[in-house]
């Protein structure tokens, strides 16, 4: 079912409205057929999109309420949340930073709403990994992730006004003979102190 205009070929064409055999409904604009433009999209499961659309595809800038609660507001390309924007999960945790292929991608910044933590620094695919910090109430670490845990040289740096250096190590793991079947749970990384010192300028950006 449609209400709205048409183009000399009779599709959808300028400002609309339609309801759609799933349940789901469209308000906003079409040419010659297609949601191009600005729009409003509300899915029967309750979800809803409005923001921009190319050619029946979420694209430019738009805002997503997911049914659980959470919500994105930012960039998308071909139905993707792409470019920058901001994500607000159904936890509280919020990011905010770059995405690509609807992952959060590039430079960005996650906070834990329980703990109020927050980790400022590069995503690949959705994993923290890359140089980053790690701020907490009275520290922050600085160093560089893997796969979403610290690993290799960084510092903790603590309001009083000095760091402790070290390094995050990954631990060898253990050979049992019964559990072959089992694969072994990774082990976290380990934290090695080197030195305690005053303030100083080093970063994880400068080994690169």
């Amino acid at each position: 079912e449609y209400e709205g205009g048409r183009d000399g070929e009779g599709q959808r064409h300028g400002f609309g409205k339609a309801w759609l055999p799933n349940g789901d409904t469209y308000e906003g604009e079409y040419e010659h057929g297609l949601r191009s433009g600005h729009g409003t999209y509300r899915f029967k499961n309750g979800a809803l999109y409005t923001g921009d659309y190319l050619q029946n595809k979420k694209h430019g800038k738009g805002v997503f309420f997911y049914p659980d609660g959470s919500k994105y507001a930012g960039d998308w390309v071909h139905d993707q949340r792409q470019g920058y924007g901001e994500y607000l999960y159904a936890n509280g945790d919020t990011y905010t930073g770059e995405w690509a292929n609807n992952k959060r991608h590039g430079q960005g910044t996650y906070v834990y709403k329980e703990t109020g933590s927050k980790y400022v620094g590069c995503w690949v695919n959705g994993i923290q990994n890359g140089p980053a910090e790690l701020i907490h109430l009275n520290h922050r670490f600085k160093g560089r992730f893997l796969n979403g845990k610290p690993l290799g040289r960084g510092k903790f740096i603590f309001d009083i006004g000095c760091e402790q250096h070290g390094e995050y190590i990954q631990p060898v793991q253990e050979k049992e003979e019964e559990d072959e079947d089992e694969p072994p749970l990774p082990l976290e990384p380990v934290w090695k102190v080197s030195e305690i010192t005053k303030l100083t300028p080093w970063s994880p950006h400068d080994e690169e």
